[in-house]
């Protein structure tokens, strides 16, 4: 069986063959590297995409009448996910590790906000393999981001300028979370935590190589889009009933826009998790073109 790294230089080299056919110059280069820079985002988004593909297979021709609830062969199937993504390489184990922190802290937030009403999930009651209203599948959904962006750092090469302590992003990553729990109790603080996220990343520039050249781009702004696209794809989730909105039981709609910004803090908690593992190369300095 193929290596993570045989496996990414067969990719490299197909890549390069087709390169080599399309790019006659400049803008057939810039053309190039933005087809590159989609298939690579698409590849990292491997573990998510088959997520989505299977909620929405299943909300459409799932049988009413099948011995095994919906919920539980979602969960199933995911688990064969992870264990396929690990056996052929897509995945290594450091990242499996990040993965599988941030489905433990996904599920144990799923729990909270289910008992909380912040979102239910229609068919638990037909499942076995749920705990306190919250199918094992959510979690795999947490886990989803945290593959996005471990797969896509090491696909794009990532490198930083003025890259904040890790302590420091440890810091307002825990804030994050205990703030998803204690808002329910005490005062929301997530302008505060948004005003603290631009103080501490806004200087940090990410470098990323979608093809042979690193490009540029602030890393608040990385964070903002990625937490766009994640958005999108909750619509996909809930318009697939997987999960359903207070609102959104007797008919679907869109999620919430302010649900974002509940994305984008969500996305700061994994970066720095994944942070943590990549600590060696975040701490390098830009590439020179």
């Amino acid at each position: 069986m193929l290596s993570l790294r045989q496996l990414e230089a067969a990719f490299h080299a197909r890549r390069e063959r087709l390169r080599a056919r399309l790019v006659r110059g400049r803008w057939s280069g810039y053309a190039f590297e933005f087809l590159a820079f989609g298939i690579k985002q698409g590849w990292a988004c491997l573990f998510g995409a088959l997520m989505l593909a299977l909620l929405l297979a299943t909300f459409l021709y799932y049988p009413a009448d099948a011995p095994l609830a919906r919920y539980d062969f979602l969960t199933l199937a995911a688990v064969l996910i992870q264990i396929g993504m690990l056996a052929f390489g897509l995945e290594n184990w450091e990242e499996a590790k990040v993965i599988a922190v941030f489905h433990l802290v996904g599920t144990v937030m799923e729990i909270f906000k289910v008992a909380m009403g912040s979102w239910i999930y229609p068919e638990a009651g037909d499942a076995i393999l749920v705990i306190a209203g919250v199918p094992l599948f959510s979690g795999f959904m947490y886990a989803a981001v945290g593959s996005y962006i471990a797969r896509v750092w090491r696909l794009f090469d990532f490198r930083f300028d003025r890259f904040p302590p890790l302590w420091l992003q440890g810091l307002l990553g825990l804030a994050i979370y205990v703030n998803f729990f204690t808002h329910h109790f005490t005062i929301d603080i997530r302008l505060g935590l948004f005003a603290a996220s631009a103080l501490i990343y806004g200087p940090c520039v990410i470098w990323f190589r979608p093809d042979r050249v690193h490009r540029c781009m602030p890393l608040l702004l990385a964070a903002i889009l990625t937490a766009l696209f994640i958005w999108f794809a909750e619509n996909i989730g809930t318009f697939a009933r997987a999960w359903a909105y207070p609102g959104q039981e007797a008919g679907w709609h869109m999620v919430s826009f302010a649900k974002l910004g509940s994305w984008y803090l969500l996305m700061i908690i994994s970066f720095v998790l994944v942070a943590a593992v990549h600590r060696a190369s975040a701490a390098r300095l830009r590439p020179r073109a």
